[in-house]
């Protein structure tokens, strides 16, 4: 199996966080503070305490400040830049960071949500099932913000279900192992949204999802910011 120390790291972190301006006006979503710490940091902790020792930061809103505050290098995690020039979108993003990216595959985080997931259990998932991309989903109390993800026994993505009524329900988490060849697949210098055109297209064609039981939060809106604070403080 591949070992995580060997695999780089992607963190998606040039959202404008536009829901978060009244909480946080003066700070990119990735860096508002949490218990006086950028959010961006719990998940550079993440990836150092499971092995990972290179990650690529996608920045755009505000890339300076987010360079200025994080640096380049995190514990044992050393840190590279791939800056918009242009508001990309996820995919956009990713398909620019690709110059960096020497690992096959390799680890994307959004720079906006955590999952304490074992990133060698959704590596070994990966290489298990040979996927082209596999996705990272928990079950929530309430789906309907987030949408659900529907999969098979075997883990094949059958199906994205968009937002709707509350209830119980499998959501993307924001984890996600991707391959070269699924990565090479995307198109240059075009705005895309990973999450809603780029994924739905691959049922089929090798994306698989891991399930978790792990803990997750993210922080889109000031009212799951404001359940950071409270969720950090307790043991991970």
């Amino acid at each position: 199996m591949i070992q995580v120390a060997g695999i780089q790291a992607v963190v998606l972190a040039g959202g404008l966080g536009t829901r978060l301006q009244s909480v946080v006006a003066n700070h990119p979503k990735c860096v508002a503070p949490i218990s006086g710490r950028p959010f961006l940091c719990y998940l550079l902790d993440r990836l150092e305490s499971e092995g990972v020792r290179s990650a690529i930061l996608c920045s755009g809103y505000r890339a300076d400040a987010i360079r200025g505050v994080i640096g380049q290098q995190h514990g044992k995690l050393a840190l590279e830049y791939s800056r918009e020039s242009k508001p990309l979108g996820t995919a956009g993003a990713l398909r620019l960071a690709r110059r960096f990216m020497r690992s096959d595959p390799v680890i994307t985080l959004n720079g906006d949500s955590f999952c304490n997931v074992s990133l060698k259990s959704v590596i070994d998932f990966h290489c298990q099932t040979r996927a082209q991309a596999t996705i990272v989903i928990v079950e929530v109390p309430d789906a309907g913000r987030f949408g659900r993800v529907l999969c098979d026994d075997s883990g094949t993505v059958l199906e994205f279900v968009e937002k709707s009524d509350g209830g119980r329900g499998w959501i993307n988490a924001g984890v996600y192992v991707l391959s070269q060849s699924f990565l090479d697949q995307l198109p240059v210098a075009t705005p895309l949204s990973f999450e809603r055109d780029v994924l739905p297209a691959w049922i089929g064609r090798g994306l698989f999802a891991h399930k978790t039981t792990a803990r997750f939060i993210d922080i889109g809106t000031p009212e799951s910011y404001q359940r950071a604070e409270q969720f950090f403080a307790e043991p991970l």
